[in-house]
């Protein structure tokens, strides 16, 4: 039988003579043959899994092998939903925002932040703004501490060509 990428080997594919063997039951049973192994797993209509591989002799059990897998897939879902993604959430402001559109802008930053998302606050410059950086840099600031106790500044504000960029983590 052939070797598989994925998984111990099973049943016939152990090539390992003697093995270090565990019943049914859990039980070490100490170093037995390969065959007196296999006839064992036979008997208890189970299969004879390689557990360690690497072990000198190779530590193998009795068990039923599509159960084992079955919650081993299990285990391995149960992680990934426990899993959290963190997005980069973007926020674009420009250096002349209104008032209201400002306080907009921090409510979706802050929903963003208690979610558990970072923040990309742009702020874009467009022609004769570039004169007036001062303005972009004092608006940041203001942001920065509206969302002070939510956040950690991951990078601070810097220009990148026309563009102030400021990214945000949450606390």
């Amino acid at each position: 039988m052939p070797r598989r990428d994925k998984g111990p080997r099973i049943n016939s594919a152990i090539t390992a003579d003697p093995v270090r063997l565990v019943d049914e039951k859990g039980e070490m049973q100490g170093i037995v043959e390969l065959s007196k192994a296999q006839e064992m797993a036979g008997n208890a209509s189970l299969d004879l899994v390689e557990m360690s591989p690497n072990a000198e002799p190779p530590v193998c059990k009795i068990m039923d092998y599509g159960k084992y897998r079955y919650e081993q897939k299990k285990k391995a879902n149960e992680a990934r939903k426990k899993q959290k993604t963190v997005e980069v959430k973007e926020v674009k402001i420009s250096p002349r925002i209104e008032k209201n559109d400002y306080d907009v802008k921090m409510r979706n930053a802050v929903r963003f932040l208690n979610d558990g998302n970072k923040v990309k606050v742009t702020m874009r410059f467009r022609g004769r703004e570039m004169a007036h950086q001062d303005i972009g840099r004092d608006i940041f600031t203001k942001i920065r501490e509206e969302l002070e106790e939510l956040s950690n500044i991951e990078l601070h504000p810097k220009f990148e060509g026309r563009q102030m960029i400021m990214v945000l983590a949450p606390k």
